[in-house]
């Protein structure tokens, strides 16, 4: 695809990320300059970024899987390892009265998906969460985060996959058209575990989700996925759905991989994709690549795709990054309509064929079936 409809860019990411703090005095209110917060209608966040008062009305509830336990607390334990990196997940972190805790036993086989449901109780009053997935060593499981209704919600997600480990997390931001969505998924490997996080963003006014990988131990493998697809709304104006991701490769021996997918159409809506992966000194044996692929459908529709690389060392596996933005093919498209496919239905298989790859990977059938209806719904 030729790059259209957006820029393409690339910058040294080592400055970035440096500062973590659970108090949210000690970031300053972002004015969009900052590098972090260029991209951001801040003027759309209802106040998520300043002061804004941080409420408990957004409701959580559990199905587990009956291999996992779960529970809810005051506090987080006091070997939480998370710790904010900008002012609106410091104020999430202050403000969140329960912490949802899925816990996976040491060696237990989830027999089913777990999920955990957030309903958002209106978009009138802003809220905060926090959510703490724990897998414990050579536990496997799935865990859903369905996320739906309106709402005005800052939140953390915390991830922590133990030695032999392996998770797959799917986010699914299934919004209604008014919502405010800023959420942070912190991830922790150890050695030899495994994480699939896949990011399906396809409801609410203005989404950002940024999801850090870090690794405590050799042999992590992190596997992060994104669908999105982002239109105009006549109550709203056009979606903005932002990801911002940073995979740190701090630990010898550990493969990281990105692929992110996003559609975009109508006057207004906007994406925003960035890609930082930092290879530290100590991180020789790394293997990493992203991607980026944005098909921007009508004029008025803009995408922004920024992939980071830095390496600090010669010894690594390999290190890459692609990113792209561009109109549907004419050729595919030439080649449906030639074979009796009126154009519309032609665009329409088009799209399937280019999210369908990344939905099928999800291997969940009711998930892959309701995120495909959903793409349906947003194509009619």
């Amino acid at each position: 695809m030729s790059a259209l409809g957006g820029a393409v860019e690339t910058a040294p990411v080592s400055s970035l990320h440096a500062l973590g703090s659970r108090d949210p005095a000690d970031f300053a209110v972002p004015t969009g300059r900052e590098e972090e917060w260029r991209f951001t209608p801040l003027r759309r966040l209802r106040g998520l970024h300043t002061d804004a008062p941080l409420l408990s009305g957004t409701k959580v509830a559990v199905d587990a899987a009956p291999e996992i336990d779960y529970s809810e607390r005051s506090r987080l334990a006091a070997d939480s390892t998370f710790l904010p990196t900008d002012r609106v997940s410091a104020r999430a972190f202050a403000a969140a009265e329960l912490i949802t805790t899925v816990t996976v036993p040491k060696e237990a086989t989830a027999s089913r998906p777990t999920y955990i449901r957030v309903t958002g109780a209106g978009a009138g009053a802003a809220s905060a969460g926090h959510t703490v997935i724990d897998v414990q060593p050579f536990g496997r499981a799935v865990v859903v985060i369905d996320q739906q209704g309106s709402a005005t919600y800052a939140d953390n997600v915390e991830i922590n996959v133990a030695d032999g480990g392996d998770l797959m997390v799917v986010s699914l931001a299934d919004w209604a058209d008014d919502t405010v969505q800023v959420s942070h998924h912190h991830a922790t490997l150890g050695r030899d575990a495994r994480l699939r996080h896949f990011a399906v963003t396809l409801g609410g006014s203005l989404v950002r989700l940024s999801p850090t990988v870090r690794y405590v131990g050799p042999g992590g493998d992190a596997q992060l996925y994104g669908i999105c697809f982002a239109d105009a709304s006549a109550k709203t104006g056009g979606q903005h759905l932002e990801h911002r991701l940073f995979v740190d490769h701090d630990t010898p021996n550990c493969r990281s991989r990105v692929r992110y997918k996003g559609a975009l159409r109508g006057e207004g809506a906007h994406t925003v994709w960035i890609g930082d992966v930092l290879i530290r000194p100590q991180a020789t044996g790394t293997d990493s690549y992203e991607y980026n692929r944005n098909l921007v459908l009508t004029d008025g529709a803009h995408a922004d795709s920024v992939p980071n690389l830095e390496i600090l060392t010669g010894e690594v596996v390999g290190a890459g990054h692609a990113s792209a933005n561009g109109r549907l093919d004419d050729e595919h498209l030439f080649y449906l309509m030639a074979r009796g496919i009126p154009l519309d239905e032609a665009r329409r298989l088009v799209i399937r064929g280019f999210f369908g790859e990344l939905v099928a990977l999800i291997g969940v059938p009711e998930l892959e079936e309701r995120i495909a209806a959903k793409i349906e719904a947003e194509l009619a």
